[in-house]
C-alpha cells in the first residue's frame, strides 16, 4: 500500500462501507438528532449489514468519531456524542451517564 492509501484508508471505509449508505455530509451537521436519525435509517433499511440496526448504526458513528481523532473540533466532538445518546434514545437504550 502506498503511503497515500494508508492515510486515507478510513475516509475509503467511510464512502465505501458495504454495510450502510450514509447521506452525504451526515457527520458534519450541527443537529444530534438529525444525524442520528439518519444513521438509524441507514442501517434499517441495509440489507448488507451484519450486525443489528443499532450496532451498525453506533458502530459507524463510533467509528468516525475515532478516525477524525484529534481533527475534531471540542464542538464537533461534543455535537457526534450527543449524537450517540440521540441514538441510543431511538433505540430505546439507555443514554450514557454523565461524567463525574
Amino acid at each position: 500500500m502506498a503511503p497515500d492509501d494508508r492515510k486515507r484508508w478510513s475516509q475509503r471505509v467511510t464512502e465505501t462501507s458495504n454495510a450502510l449508505d450514509l447521506e452525504p455530509g451526515v457527520f458534519t451537521w450541527d443537529d444530534p438528532r438529525r444525524i442520528a436519525l439518519s444513521l438509524q435509517r441507514s442501517a434499517e433499511s441495509s440489507g448488507r449489514r451484519k450486525a443489528r440496526p443499532f450496532q451498525s448504526a453506533m458502530s459507524m458513528l463510533n467509528f468516525y468519531i475515532n478516525r477524525a481523532g484529534s481533527q475534531l473540533s471540542e464542538s464537533q466532538r461534543a455535537r457526534l456524542e450527543a449524537a450517540k445518546d440521540e441514538l441510543r434514545a431511538l433505540y430505546g437504550r439507555p443514554r450514557r451517564r454523565p461524567p463525574p
